[in-house]
């Protein structure tokens, strides 16, 4: 079988790896450090406590690398996009209440305690994201492990 390759087919695997890619990397980084600094970070928005903090910092990073690694190899491509998606929404929230109510937050945990934006730098860049994010939900099916399986189902 010889299927024409399309523009969207690779946008959609292009926003596939740079979706995944990041999250990929926002969860490493977080994993592999102290889970305290990833729960400082977290506490910084007066959102919840110290030990809900310190459960999210423990448990955030693992769902961030998992769901980038399955967008990137695209199993359950509409739905990992869908959630990481749901996540950038959360994300955003998260930030425009610390940005709206002008807490001084001086590492959002985005991608660890290592360095950080300004709030709306961080929010700016999530919105891309999520924009990109879309793309992936709607044309990521291409060169995925989905699409292999549909062709070696029928």
């Amino acid at each position: 079988m010889n299927e024409k390759l399309t523009r969207q087919d690779i946008g959609g695997l292009i926003a596939r790896l740079a979706v995944g890619g990041v999250f990929i990397y926002s969860g490493l980084i977080k994993a592999l450090a102290p889970a305290e600094e990833f729960a400082f970070a977290i506490e910084s928005y007066k959102v919840v406590g110290p030990q809900l903090a310190l459960i999210a910092a423990n448990v955030v990073p693992w769902v961030e690398l998992w769901a980038g690694l399955l967008l990137v190899a695209g199993v359950f491509t509409r739905l990992t996009a869908g959630f990481i998606a749901l996540m950038l929404v959360f994300f955003e929230l998260l930030l425009g209440q610390a940005w709206l109510r002008g807490l001084e937050i001086t590492s959002c945990g985005c991608f660890g305690a290592a360095g950080s934006n300004s709030l709306g730098q961080e929010f700016v860049q999530n919105l891309a994201l999520l924009l990109i994010c879309a793309a992936a939900f709607k044309h990521g099916l291409g060169f995925s492990a989905d699409k292999a399986m549909e062709k070696h189902e029928a």
